[in-house]
């Protein structure tokens, strides 16, 4: 009998490897959701990377994700700014594309201030960015609370696996928000 030697073992074992890990979905949405949902359970640090001066409580906050809540079809991630634990973004599946809304609750689960707002992705994007300009139900909602500043709002997330995950608000006339959190370092629960 014959002892293999553990050199000859590495192209095997990283053909193994390679049969293990599955293809990434053809649909750019199907990808881009399977990118959030790898990764699940998982919490990461982020920060400001844009320069908007109304953004400066969150550049000067510690800005957490916690992806969480996950399926096929919905993924939700809470995103907490400092101590402020109220929001969290709900991507959902829908028979046309995804669709991004922003949930607001106080640390009791009532709602407050804006909620539910966001809007569904125009076109089918790309694996690593999917954008979601504003829908009419959250336009109605601005209106409605005096925000009609708002009413022109395209959102956007990125995953690049192993590198970012960021997450944007762009408003028509200059409003940039770009928040990247650094996935090559998740944190312990």
């Amino acid at each position: 009998m014959k002892t293999l030697r553990l050199a000859a073992l590495g192209p095997v074992l990283a053909l193994l490897a390679a049969c293990a890990t599955a293809p990434e979905p053809a649909h750019p949405q199907d990808a881009f959701m399977a990118r959030l949902n790898a990764l699940c359970g998982q919490r990461f640090e982020g920060r400001v990377v844009s320069d908007d001066p109304a953004d400066a409580d969150f550049r000067n906050s510690r800005l957490l994700m916690h992806v969480r809540d996950c399926a096929p079809d919905e993924v939700g991630i809470p995103f907490a700014v400092g101590e402020d634990r109220s929001r969290r973004w709900i991507v959902t599946r829908t028979d046309t594309g995804l669709r991004l809304k922003h949930d607001h609750r106080d640390e009791q689960g009532v709602i407050h201030g804006y909620h539910m707002y966001g809007g569904d992705t125009a076109d089918a994007g790309t694996a690593g960015r999917q954008a979601f300009p504003v829908d009419q139900e959250s336009i109605d909602q601005f209106i409605a609370g005096g925000a009609q500043v708002s009413t022109t709002n395209v959102w956007a997330m990125e995953v690049h696996p192993g590198r970012i995950f960021a997450y944007e608000l762009r408003r028509p006339g200059g409003r940039f928000l770009r928040v990247e959190f650094d996935l090559t370092r998740p944190l312990a629960e």
